[in-house]
């Protein structure tokens, strides 16, 4: 008589992956609105530009399409700068952060396995025991 060997393997469905991203997509939105917040500011006080001017500005540089207006100051030139590498990480991270549960089913699908465990056949716990 032969035993039928159950697997303990979680499988993650297309609903859980999807909910996971949605909710880390409503989590990163104050994110962006600060971020978004912050470059209007910047925009608007050193630049001395409008709040629809700023709010084009600042989105612009967010979504990575770059500055449309020209700045005269050297401070806001500055600030510019800073505002856009600070926008480049945030992209960086919302980035990462919606990905990250596509990426997490994908190696569930795939039963990626730690590569210990791949090169010895034997799973390592956590204080290094077998």
């Amino acid at each position: 008589m032969q035993r039928r060997v159950v697997s303990n393997i979680h499988r993650l469905t297309f609903r859980h992956t999807a909910r996971a991203m949605f909710q880390h997509g409503l989590a990163l939105v104050s994110l962006v609105l600060l971020a978004l917040g912050l470059g209007m500011a910047i925009y608007h006080w050193s630049a001395h530009l409008p709040w629809t001017d700023a709010f084009l500005n600042a989105s612009m540089i967010l979504g990575g399409m770059g500055p449309v207006d020209r700045l005269s100051s050297s401070t806001a030139k500055l600030l510019a700068g800073v505002y856009a590498l600070f926008s480049g990480l945030v992209f960086l991270v919302v980035a990462g952060a919606m990905l990250g549960p596509l990426v997490h089913a994908v190696l569930h699908r795939f039963h990626a396995e730690p590569l210990e465990e791949q090169r010895t056949g034997h799973k390592e716990t956590r204080s290094g025991q077998r």
